[in-house]
Parts: structure tokens; sequence; C-alpha cells
């Protein structure tokens, strides 16, 4: 009987890991990437946010504004904005490109998966921070 409740509880910590280890690859990705202009927590009061001649969002808010649900495919498409074509220049950086560009050792698809995985990670992370 012990056996049996040790092979559950490990069974069980063991479905946890992936979205654990996903918190932590995004969470990683956001403090790079992110905490910069938005602060460590998220709440557009990173140390270069009043250099910026626009007001730095509030990522924590992002489902509050959106009706009580994470908007995860418009924060997907936000972060990566290499189909966005910005005509007098953009407001954040186009972290695809610099995404694939990172992936020096990779190439084509390979650092296209490896840019969207990335991508992927920091809106879970994203997705975490909502208040």
């Amino acid at each position: 009987m012990k056996f049996g409740i040790l092979v559950a509880s490990v069974f069980l910590g063991l479905s946890c890991l992936p979205s654990n280890a996903q918190e932590s690859s995004g969470q990683k990705e956001y403090m790079i990437a992110c905490a910069g202009c938005h602060g460590e927590s998220g709440k557009g009061d990173g140390p270069l946010a009043g250099l910026l001649n626009i007001h730095t969002p509030d990522l924590t808010t992002l489902a509050a504004r959106n009706d009580g649900e994470f908007p995860f495919e418009y924060t997907l498409f936000m972060i990566d904005r290499r189909n966005v074509i910005p005509v007098h220049g953009s407001e954040m950086p186009v972290w695809g490109d610099r995404f694939q560009a990172s992936a020096t050792s990779r190439s084509g698809e390979t650092a296209e998966m490896v840019a969207l995985g990335r991508i992927l990670s920091l809106t879970y992370y994203l997705e975490t921070i909502q208040e």
C-alpha cells in the first residue's frame, strides 16, 4: 500500500514538471528581454521606462483589461511582431527577429522553432503574473 502511494505521488509530481519548466523558461526570457522596460514585476516600472517616449503598460493587468480573460494569442503576436509592418517605427522591439537571430547555431526552420518556443514560453509566463 505504501509503495502504491509513493508511485502515485511520484507520477502526480512529475505531471507538474512541464508547467514549472515552462514558467521558469518564460520567466528567464522575461527578465532578459522585458524587465528593463516593464519592471521585474511587470507593472511597467522598469529602470528604462522613464527614458521612453511612451507609457510602458502594466503587463499584470492584461487579463483584467480583456474582460478577465488573458489575451493569449494577441500577447503572442505582440511579442513576436514579425507579422506587423510598422510604417513609422515600432513602440516595442521585434522580438521574433531577435530571438530567431540569436539561434545562431541553428538554421532555417529550426531557428524559427527556437524563436517561437521562446515567445511561447514568455507568453505562458505572462499569463501566470495576471492579477
